[in-house]
């Protein structure tokens, strides 16, 4: 009988892809994937240790598996990826219910940990997290017709706020072969949009081949037979150049959507956390984004309460958002991250940073709310992605829309699931759009 193993992946779109790899792995050994922990030999807990709140649900989700293993519910309990590689030397101390544990440059080692656990042993491995990244085959998890692409692991930006470099490692580009050669494999599986992620897509191939390949990589992967939607996540704003603009811009499976997290607009707190450009270099970089790329929909990240932000910076920010009326955006209170330069300076209280968070959020639904009724009217192509129940409608995306961030598209049709199909869209509500198939 094959042994059973659960998995929890935790985190963002790249730890899920280091989940689904773990699955091909295991499943490729010969053991039984479930879905639930409940009964099964062994759950792997894939986490993240980013901010405080992705370390709470990480450690919580420990927590609740420890006790079915202490109730008979569940065998062993392995724990991966940013949690483990940032608290390697604590994480089975404090927490003695975990059977191994398993960093960041280890997810290959999966099926080893699995064996030597489920025959009595506890086990730690801690590859070099800057190594080259592993050429592993994955299970598709996401779908059903769209899946990540993974094209660079790691980061050199050093932001001060951001523990991501010393846990992830030093920027690592994938061969543009073996990118393009995943891509190809996936819309032979009926993936129709690929959404390319790293830690910061706009490096792209400059460690490998000494220059950016990214609108090069677009290229390549639009010409693929299946691919309809190409959607680009994590660029930093001082790494586009003309090339990326225009390739962005003339390329039709390129959807205009951009994620460009920002983080701030004002000068002195953008040098004190180590980022790259100014204010005025943000601005001027929106505003030939918009004139260059028609019907342009813009996300960033910001986060509110940072060293150096004031009443005076505070509003500096919400002018900038009024202005540049962006279309979405996700907002967080400062967390200070022990081991990163920026937790050791004066900053803002967490209720403070919490009130200027609440403010924006309040400031960006007008603006969402705005952009959402200027689609009514509008025919849009939605990739259908299953079917409400309880709204009886099936739902979607358009281009506007990234999975699990942004809103979704309900309307009425026959079954589409999988399919991309044109719905003219008729009303809006919570930020969600609705509509009727044409």
């Amino acid at each position: 009988m094959n042994r059973t193993i659960a998995l929890i992946s935790l985190g963002c779109a790249k730890n899920l892809v280091n989940s689904e790899q773990m699955l091909y792995l295991l499943n490729e050994a010969g053991y039984k994937l479930v879905p639930t922990p409940d009964g099964a030999d062994a759950v792997i807990i894939n986490t993240c240790g980013f901010i405080d709140s992705a370390k709470s649900e990480a450690i919580d989700t420990i927590l609740e598996m420890a006790e079915l293993k202490n109730a008979g519910k569940l065998g062993k309990i392995i724990v991966t990826g940013c949690l483990t590689e940032r608290y390697r030397d604590d994480v089975m101390a404090e927490l003695p219910e975990i059977d191994a544990v398993l960093g960041v440059g280890s997810f290959g080692d999966i099926v080893k940990a699995v064996d030597e656990v489920l025959s009595g042993k506890c086990v730690s491995y801690f590859g070099d997290q800057s190594a080259p990244v592993d050429e592993i085959p994955r299970v598709i998890s996401t779908g059903p017709s769209w899946a990540y692409l993974r094209i660079a692991e790691g980061c050199n930006n050093f932001c001060a706020f951001c523990a991501i470099p010393y846990i992830r490692g030093r920027y690592r580009s994938r061969d543009i072969d073996c990118v393009v050669d995943e891509a190809r494999e996936l819309a032979e599986h009926g993936i129709k949009e690929i959404i390319v992620i790293a830690q910061d897509i706009t490096k792209y191939g400059t460690d490998l081949y000494g220059k950016r390949m990214l609108a090069e990589l677009c290229r390549r992967i639009s010409k693929i037979d299946g691919v309809q939607w190409i959607r680009l996540h994590y660029t930093y704003p001082d790494q586009f150049d003309d090339e990326l603009i225009d390739e962005i811009a003339s390329n039709p499976k390129i959807v205009k959507y951009l994620d460009i997290p920002i983080q701030h607009i004002n000068n002195k707190i953008l040098k004190s956390m180590n980022r790259h450009g100014t204010g005025d270099d943000i601005r001027a970089l929106f505003k030939t984004l918009r004139e260059r790329i028609p019907n342009l929909v813009l996300r960033t990240s910001l986060i509110a309460g940072l060293p150096g932000e004031g009443e005076e910076e505070f509003e500096e920010l919400c002018d900038f958002l009024r202005e540049a009326r962006i279309e979405r955006a996700g907002v967080f209170p400062f967390s200070p991250e022990e081991g990163t330069p920026a937790a050791k300076m004066e900053h803002p209280d967490f209720e403070v940073a919490q009130r200027r968070a609440d403010l924006i959020l309040d400031l960006q639904a007008q603006i969402m709310d705005d952009f959402c009724s200027a689609q009514i009217g509008k025919t849009l192509e939605v990739l259908c992605e299953g079917f409400d129940d309880e709204q009886q409608l099936f739902y979607g995306r358009s281009y506007a829309d990234s999975p699990d961030i942004d809103g979704q598209v309900f309307f009425e049709s026959d079954n589409c699931i999988g399919d991309i199909v044109n719905v003219l869209i008729t009303d809006t509500f919570d930020g969600n759009l609705y509509g009727e198939r044409r």
